[in-house]
């Protein structure tokens, strides 16, 4: 019966181990070199960060998570970021395709901002999730979608509005069933100062709101016609139901469900 072989007994792949340290020894080299070492951070100047495998600059990367990040990009509030995005526009788009984003860029508007792909032949993972307006937020939108529109007309290219007069034309088109005065006028503001801070509108003194072209993209005049005549609507109905007050409270509460649905951009 043979024994199984061991290492020791295995002599002519010990012979081959001992011929290749040879070969090393006769260029100079070890058998260690056979394998890329380690390099250092501080001694790769191209790696942001221990085990970083991307390509892109420091501060394209930025302007990629930016738009990851925020709604939209501005030119006017981000000018270094825009020029770099109309500078490495390919790139920024191809990492955000590879994610299944569309990157719309508006040079008219001076706005960027990414979309979901969809697709009913291709199963799209879906990373972006929409969050649709409030009650509250679509009415402040309506209104000031309505004054953008006037006063650029009128030949105003930096239309402005006063926080009094969105509460007083807003505040019309609530119901009873909203609560007191003071809860809706707390949901305008709140609805302004969500509107602030995605750059829609921009408080350059306390109470004045400078609107801007962003606007036109979040409520389009299509929308914004539909949104309209629908609150026109409403308001015929509830004219009616004060006329009739049996019942009225119940479809008020309906206005309410449907507006949301509505203002869902």
């Amino acid at each position: 019966m043979t024994e199984p072989e061991t290492e020791e007994q295995r002599p002519e792949e010990t012979a081959t181990v001992e011929s290749g340290r040879d070969e090393a020894s006769a260029v100079g080299t070890s058998t260690d070199d056979a394998f890329i070492a380690p390099v250092a951070m501080e001694d790769d100047p191209d790696d942001l960060f221990a085990g970083d495998r991307g390509t892109l600059d420091a501060e394209v990367r930025r302007v990629l998570v930016l738009i990851l990040q925020r709604r939209f990009l501005s030119a006017e509030r981000n000018r270094r970021e825009w020029a770099l995005l109309r500078d490495h526009h390919q790139i920024v788009e191809s990492r955000l395709n590879d994610l299944f984003l569309r990157l719309v860029v508006d040079h008219t508007r001076g706005l960027a901002y990414k979309q979901q792909v969809r697709s009913d032949e291709l199963d799209v993972p879906i990373l972006l999730k929409d969050a649709p307006y409030t009650r509250a937020e679509t009415l402040v939108l309506v209104h000031l979608r309505t004054v953008y529109q006037r006063e650029s007309a009128a030949g105003e290219s930096s239309p402005r509005i006063d926080i009094e007069d969105v509460e007083q034309t807003v505040l019309s088109y609530f119901a009873e069933v909203d609560g007191s005065t003071a809860r809706q006028q707390k949901a305008i503001r709140n609805a302004m100062e969500r509107l602030d801070r995605e750059g829609i509108i921009d408080e350059e003194t306390t109470g004045r709101y400078r609107i801007s072209s962003l606007v036109e993209v979040v409520l389009s005049a299509e929308k914004l016609a539909e949104l309209r005549d629908w609150l026109r609507a409403r308001q015929a109905e509830k004219d009616t139901a004060d006329a009739a007050p049996e019942g009225a409270e119940e479809h008020a509460s309906n206005d309410a469900d449907d507006l949301v649905e509505a203002g869902a951009l």
